[in-house]
This record gives C-alpha cells, structure tokens and sequence, in this order.
C-alpha cells in the first residue's frame, strides 16, 4: 500500500463520531424549530402535527395537518412567501437558542414537497431542451430553494448549469452539452 491510503480504526471512529455528533445538533434544531412553531400555531390558534427528519446536513421540519391543509395555506402564502418568513424566523429561532447559523428546511402542508417535485420536472424539461437544440436555456428567476433543485434535477440529466443574475432576479440557465 502507498503511504497514505491506509484509514486507521481511530480515523474511523472519529467519523463515526462526527456523524453522530451532526445528527445529534441538526435533532436538537428540530426540537428548538418545533417548540417555535408549535408556539406560533398555538397563537394563530391554527392545528398541525409538527414532523421533524434529518436528511443530509439540514434538519427538516414540517407543519402538516390531519385533513385541513386549507387552514394551513395561510401560513404557506402566495408563492411560499409566508413560508419563506416563517423558515428565517424559526431559523433565527434557532440560532438563538444555539448560537449556530441553521440551514434548516421547513415545509407546510407539503407546499416545497410539491414544489420540489415541480421543480424537477422543469429541470428534467430544460436540460431535454439544451440537448436537443444545442442551446442554452434560461429559465425564469427562482428562489435559491428552486435554483437548488433545478441545478440538481439538471446535472441528473447529464447537462451543467449555473445561476446568474443578481437576487431577487436570479434565474437558472442550463448548458447543452
């Protein structure tokens, strides 16, 4: 073996360990998010179940009702745009209580689950259009939530993009190959 490419049952442990110690602090975001809006729907005298996941390095937190999503569309707004506010303060929240910057993701009533799905079908639909014209495609200005799944929706595809533009402007072009 070269020097170097050996991985020493200590350097293992302390992946292991810091794995557990990531999980451990994004559960702990999820609880502080949680107890922040179930204060926040207590006040707004709204009904939701608060679900709380970990996926890759952010915390996921979600408000979904048992049957009334209609209720909870006031907390979505148009666009998200409430559930955009709502996803900086409990992320204030947060970092208040921690003393950390979170990156967090907060979903209501399945709106960004929705919206994620969307999304990739737009990036998939893009990526079809750069490779059968030769042409770079630009799509409309997104939100970096959007951008984010666009961007990965279209590398799935075998195509490269990039954003451009200045916020709230900033939009997605997808490059032919």
């Amino acid at each position: 073996m070269t020097e170097g490419t050996t991985t020493s049952a200590v350097e293992v442990e302390d992946a292991a360990s810091a794995d557990e110690s990531l999980v451990s602090r994004l559960e702990q975001e999820g609880d502080i998010a949680a107890d922040y809006l179930e204060g926040l729907l207590d006040i707004a005298d709204l009904d939701g179940d608060i679900d709380m996941d970990v996926e890759g390095d952010r915390a996921l937190v979600s408000i979904v009702s048992d049957g009334n999503d209609r209720a909870l569309q006031r907390l979505v707004g148009q666009d998200g745009e409430v559930l955009e506010a709502l996803q900086e303060l409990t992320r204030l929240a947060v970092h208040r209580e921690t003393g950390e910057r979170s990156r967090l993701m907060l979903d209501i009533a399945g709106f960004r689950a929705r919206k994620r799905s969307e999304l990739a079908a737009l990036g998939a639909k893009a990526a079809e259009q750069a490779k059968s014209t030769g042409e770079q495609v630009k799509l409309q200005p997104m939100t970096p939530f959007e951008r984010k799944v666009v961007h990965d929706a279209v590398a799935a595809a075998g195509l490269r993009s990039e954003s451009e533009g200045e916020e709230p402007q900033r939009c997605v072009v997808v490059l032919p190959a």
